[in-house]
């Protein structure tokens, strides 16, 4: 007998993500983009289908069972197809949060997507937008003056593809908080994960968006082309999520890295 969804939505997610002293970074389904929730992950084109927006035909990531597991949460989730009965892919979700100092804490993300027949994730490719496709945060509106880093130390408005081993975005929260403060968040991507270092597509505001875009970031291993997901092979990835208080310098985030992949 097949086991209802556990949740409603269409897409499981974290939200509110919040740092220790209780700044909240995330939005769920802001009225620009529905379809964002907080920190996710799913793909925009499986076999050619959307699992990505929420409008016209689309898929459904639909969560099975969650359970406790070696210190973190399991989800067995299916992918469902348009067709609202056929399973395009089983996913196994599993998250940890672990504390690392008074002011920061790492959520670790693996995902183990396994399918019964090839599958092909794709995304659109980059034009004005586009190459998005995996784990995915839509900061708080209210972050603001917010900055994006990869590991080459630059601070920018937008990062179009450019590959690193890590994605910072920091600035001024306001949510939560009994006065505006410094906060961030930084992906980090495992050296196993297929094209490594990850391409990040991600913005803090740009018009091109439209009005009320904010702190978009993606972890876009799909940028480059598809990837082919073959049933004798699942696809694992593996991300840490570091949320914090304050500002980090590249050296902490590099200390982190080194210990989490070593």
């Amino acid at each position: 007998m097949e086991l209802p969804c556990v949740w409603d939505a269409p897409r499981p997610y974290v939200h509110p993500i919040t740092t220790p002293a209780g700044a909240v970074l995330s939005v769920e389904a802001p009225a620009d983009h529905p379809w964002h929730h907080a920190l996710w992950f799913t793909i925009k084109f499986v076999n050619g289908e959307n699992f990505w927006e929420e409008y016209g035909e689309f898929g459904t990531l639909c969560t099975r069972a969650v359970a406790d597991t070696d210190g973190g949460v399991r989800a067995d989730i299916d992918w469902i197809a348009p067709d609202g009965t056929t399973v395009r892919a089983s996913e196994t979700r599993t998250l940890r949060t672990t504390p690392l100092d008074d002011d920061a804490y790492a959520i670790d993300w693996t995902e183990r997507l396994t399918v019964a027949e090839p599958g092909v994730l794709d995304r659109t490719p980059f034009t004005t937008w586009g190459g998005y496709g995996g784990l995915t945060l839509r900061g708080a509106p209210d972050w603001t003056d917010t900055t994006i880093r990869l590991d080459d130390g630059v601070e920018r408005e937008r990062t179009l593809g450019q590959r690193s081993r890590w994605l910072a975005i920091d600035g001024i929260a306001h949510d939560g908080l009994p006065t505006p403060a410094p906060a961030g968040v930084v992906i980090l991507d495992h050296p196993d994960n297929p094209r490594f270092p990850t391409p990040w597509y991600a913005s803090n505001r740009a018009d091109t968006y439209g009005e009320g875009w904010a702190n978009f970031v993606n972890a876009a291993f799909l940028w480059d082309e598809p990837l082919t997901v073959e049933p004798h092979a699942p696809l694992t990835l593996r991300y840490r999520v570091l949320v914090h208080d304050g500002a980090w310098g590249a050296d902490r985030i590099a200390d982190v890295y080194g210990r989490w992949t070593t």
